[in-house]
């Protein structure tokens, strides 16, 4: 049985860095966010959903979601938000579990930007948070997506706080410094999930 490790942590902390660097050193990724987007792909039962739900005003001229459309929608509505993760959250969980099941390295690591605000701590052995002080956050956020403060600020505001994330976490990651600070932090989780796959197994 493959150990589970899920990876988690606000927006903006570097998540994907982390997990390319996991990737790098051997680990399968199971990501939660590429599998979303699989699900609003064009004629899914995802896609329809979304579309009765959200009106013509969801989709581009080619037919596709308007991802940057429906992401305004769900961080300034939360009753928006809640709609979008009723239809995917649970088909994200099954997908998911699926990929656990066909995996067979040691461990896997779940990447799951909402594990805590979607309840997904059911899913895995052992939780690493992603983090980085709120200034950090919001300064990378506003330079990644070219928005303002205040929409920054919004987006942080409606994730889960800093600190239920850090309550939960068995390790956490300082992705607040340099690249090369972070990866001795990697490399060492990494050498310790494989001797925790290997006493549990």
């Amino acid at each position: 049985m493959t150990y589970k490790v899920g990876l988690t942590g606000g927006v903006a902390c570097g998540k994907s860095t982390v997990t390319d660097l996991f990737q790098q050193l051997g680990a399968t990724i199971i990501d939660a966010d590429l599998i979303a987007r699989g699900l609003l792909e064009k004629g899914t039962e995802s896609y329809q959903q979304v579309v009765t739900c959200f009106g013509e005003d969801v989709l581009l001229q080619t037919g596709d979601i308007d991802r940057a459309w429906l992401r305004a929608q769900i961080f300034s509505d939360h009753k928006a938000k809640q709609t979008l993760e009723e239809i995917i959250h649970p088909r994200v969980r099954q997908q998911m579990i699926a990929a656990v099941k066909d995996c067979d390295a040691p461990y896997c690591i779940l990447s799951v930007p909402l594990l805590i605000e979607a309840q997904m701590q059911d899913m895995v052995d052992r939780i690493v948070v992603v983090d980085a002080d709120e200034k950090t956050q919001l300064r990378r956020l506003m330079a990644r997506d070219r928005i303002s403060e205040a929409a920054a600020i919004r987006m942080l505001q409606s994730q889960c706080q800093r600190a239920q994330r850090l309550a939960v976490a068995d390790d956490i990651i300082d992705n607040s410094q340099t690249l090369d600070l972070l990866r001795p932090q990697v490399e060492q989780l990494h050498q310790q999930y494989l001797e925790l796959a290997k006493n549990t197994n």
